[in-house]
């Protein structure tokens, strides 16, 4: 059986995640659909990926839910890649990447990009897992406990 398709038929969230949206190049896609990009010349300009490989991943995200074809909005024959509700539901994903990349993997007073609230300016708050009282949950504080078990 093809890793993949171990990853999607595994009852771990985690692994059929991965199996999705798992690739270094599904990920980028769905950060710069976040970021406003939707057509393919403007994927390709921001990532610098080969025209096939880009196609392969979009097809997928499609196939996945992640991202929809729509015609162009500006009325031109273009088509358009738009985030589906699923692909916005990857947003707090994304944010958790980046700021854990920022944490992580930046010297301090490295420049880099800064995600912030639009209406304010401020940088987005850190995001922790919380307990129902909204105390941070560490990872000793968790278990899985497989369903139908």
């Amino acid at each position: 059986m093809p890793h993949s398709e171990f990853l999607s038929e595994s009852p771990c969230p985690v692994a059929r995640s991965v199996a999705v949206v798992g690739d270094r190049w599904c990920l980028l896609i769905v950060r710069d659909a976040f970021d406003g990009i939707c057509r393919f010349g403007d994927f390709q300009r921001s990532l610098g990926l080969a025209r096939n490989i880009l196609s392969d991943r979009l097809r997928r995200l499609v196939e996945a839910g992640i991202l929809a074809l729509q015609p162009a909005s500006d009325g031109s024959a273009y088509q358009e890649y738009v985030l589906t509700p699923q692909g916005n539901s990857l947003f707090p994903v994304v944010v958790a990447l980046r700021q854990w990349g920022e944490q992580h993997l930046f010297r301090p007073a490295e420049r880099h990009s800064v995600l912030v609230e639009r209406s304010t300016g401020d940088p987005v708050p850190l995001m922790t897992p919380s307990t129902k009282d909204g105390s941070v949950l560490a990872p000793a504080g968790t278990e899985v406990r497989r369903i139908g078990d």
